[in-house]
């Protein structure tokens, strides 16, 4: 890596952009120049980054100039408005929104899985979906080994993967419940403490919500599986911050409980929490600010040995968003992807 970089953060006041700033800290990420950038409204606020208030900046053409690496964070449409202005300024960028993680043109990367994709130098990268990174940190040392075939799995999506408005929801709602008042929703179409329902995006033609089909599709993409069989359902569940996920993956030769075992536990990105003696499991508030995904309940499936069931829990703001493209930008950094 060298010296730093002027790096921008799209939507730096934002849950992810936040959790970027914290992670290129955590992580000693070279930035010689912090360029924080948000909508009119957040513009003239301030961030802290590396011990430094830093002024936060209005969004527009302008602010690109002379930067180096830029990580979006800001939804989809001011990704498809201003991704193509930072790359004509000379930016690298990152991208957490889903405008280009469909376009056979922008690689769709997860570092444990795909980082070869890297070594091309792509001017922009794809972050996925967070569910859809979480589980495949998992599958990836499987799928090596035995050669994934179908998935099945169930999310356990918290309130903090729809923003931090969601997050003050739920423990407003919970304050509400404990007072002996009935709660009511606003950021979400029902209450969500002390309930659960299906993800909150809406449903489709063929009976799959925007959530499932973005699993099922970009699961296919970042494995370079596009006849993969793959079955989601994502469900949102009353806890601040982590998604879990209940899987069961078959494989194309059996793969005993205890090689998958000794496969995760030397994965990278991924930490084995199974100690079936205590009950001790992978669980949320222990995945919460965690990089690594959190796997357990690793257990065969009756009357199939081709097939091994498992629960995972990883940090969506993590994994799932701000250390990807972080880890994405390490990668890029290492192999002279950013521009000097």
């Amino acid at each position: 890596m060298k010296q730093g970089y002027r790096v921008a953060v799209v939507g730096v006041t934002g849950a992810v952009g936040q959790e970027i700033l914290r992670v290129m800290e955590r992580r000693n990420f070279p930035v010689s120049t912090l360029v924080p950038l948000a909508s009119e409204r957040s513009a003239g606020s301030e961030v802290v980054f590396q011990g430094k208030s830093v002024q936060v900046k209005k969004l527009e053409a302008a602010a690109f100039q002379g930067v180096q690496l830029a990580f979006f964070s800001a939804g989809a449409t001011r990704s498809r408005e201003f991704i193509p202005v930072a790359r004509k300024a000379g930016a690298v960028v990152v991208d957490n929104s889903s405008a280009f993680r469909m376009d056979p043109k922008v690689p769709l990367v997860v570092p444990e899985v795909n980082a070869a994709l890297l070594a091309e130098k792509p001017g922009l990268i794809a972050n996925p979906n967070c569910s859809a990174a979480i589980l495949a940190v998992v599958l990836a040392p499987l799928h090596r080994a035995a050669g994934l075939e179908s998935v099945v799995v169930a999310t356990y999506q918290s309130a903090s993967g729809a923003g931090a408005r969601a997050m003050q929801e739920l423990e407003q709602q919970v304050r509400t419940f404990a007072a002996g008042r009935e709660p009511q929703a606003e950021v979400f179409p029902h209450v969500l403490a002390f309930n659960l329902f299906s993800h909150n995006s809406p449903v489709g033609q063929d009976g799959y919500n925007e959530e499932e089909s973005k699993m099922v599709e970009e699961t296919k993409k970042i494995f370079g599986l596009p006849h993969l069989s793959m079955t989601p359902t994502c469900v949102r569940v009353p806890v601040p911050r982590a998604h879990s996920e209940a899987v069961v993956a078959r494989f194309s030769r059996p793969l005993k409980v205890e090689e998958a075992r000794a496969l995760l536990a030397k994965a990278p990105g991924v930490r084995v929490v199974d100690q079936p003696e205590k009950n001790l499991f992978p669980m949320p508030k222990d995945a919460s600010g965690e990089l690594d995904v959190l796997v357990g309940r690793i257990r065969g499936v009756v009357g199939d040995d081709r097939s091994l069931a498992f629960f995972v829990s990883g940090d969506q703001l993590l994994k799932g968003a701000a250390w990807n493209a972080v880890q994405i930008a390490e990668e890029l950094a290492q192999l002279g992807g950013l521009p000097s």
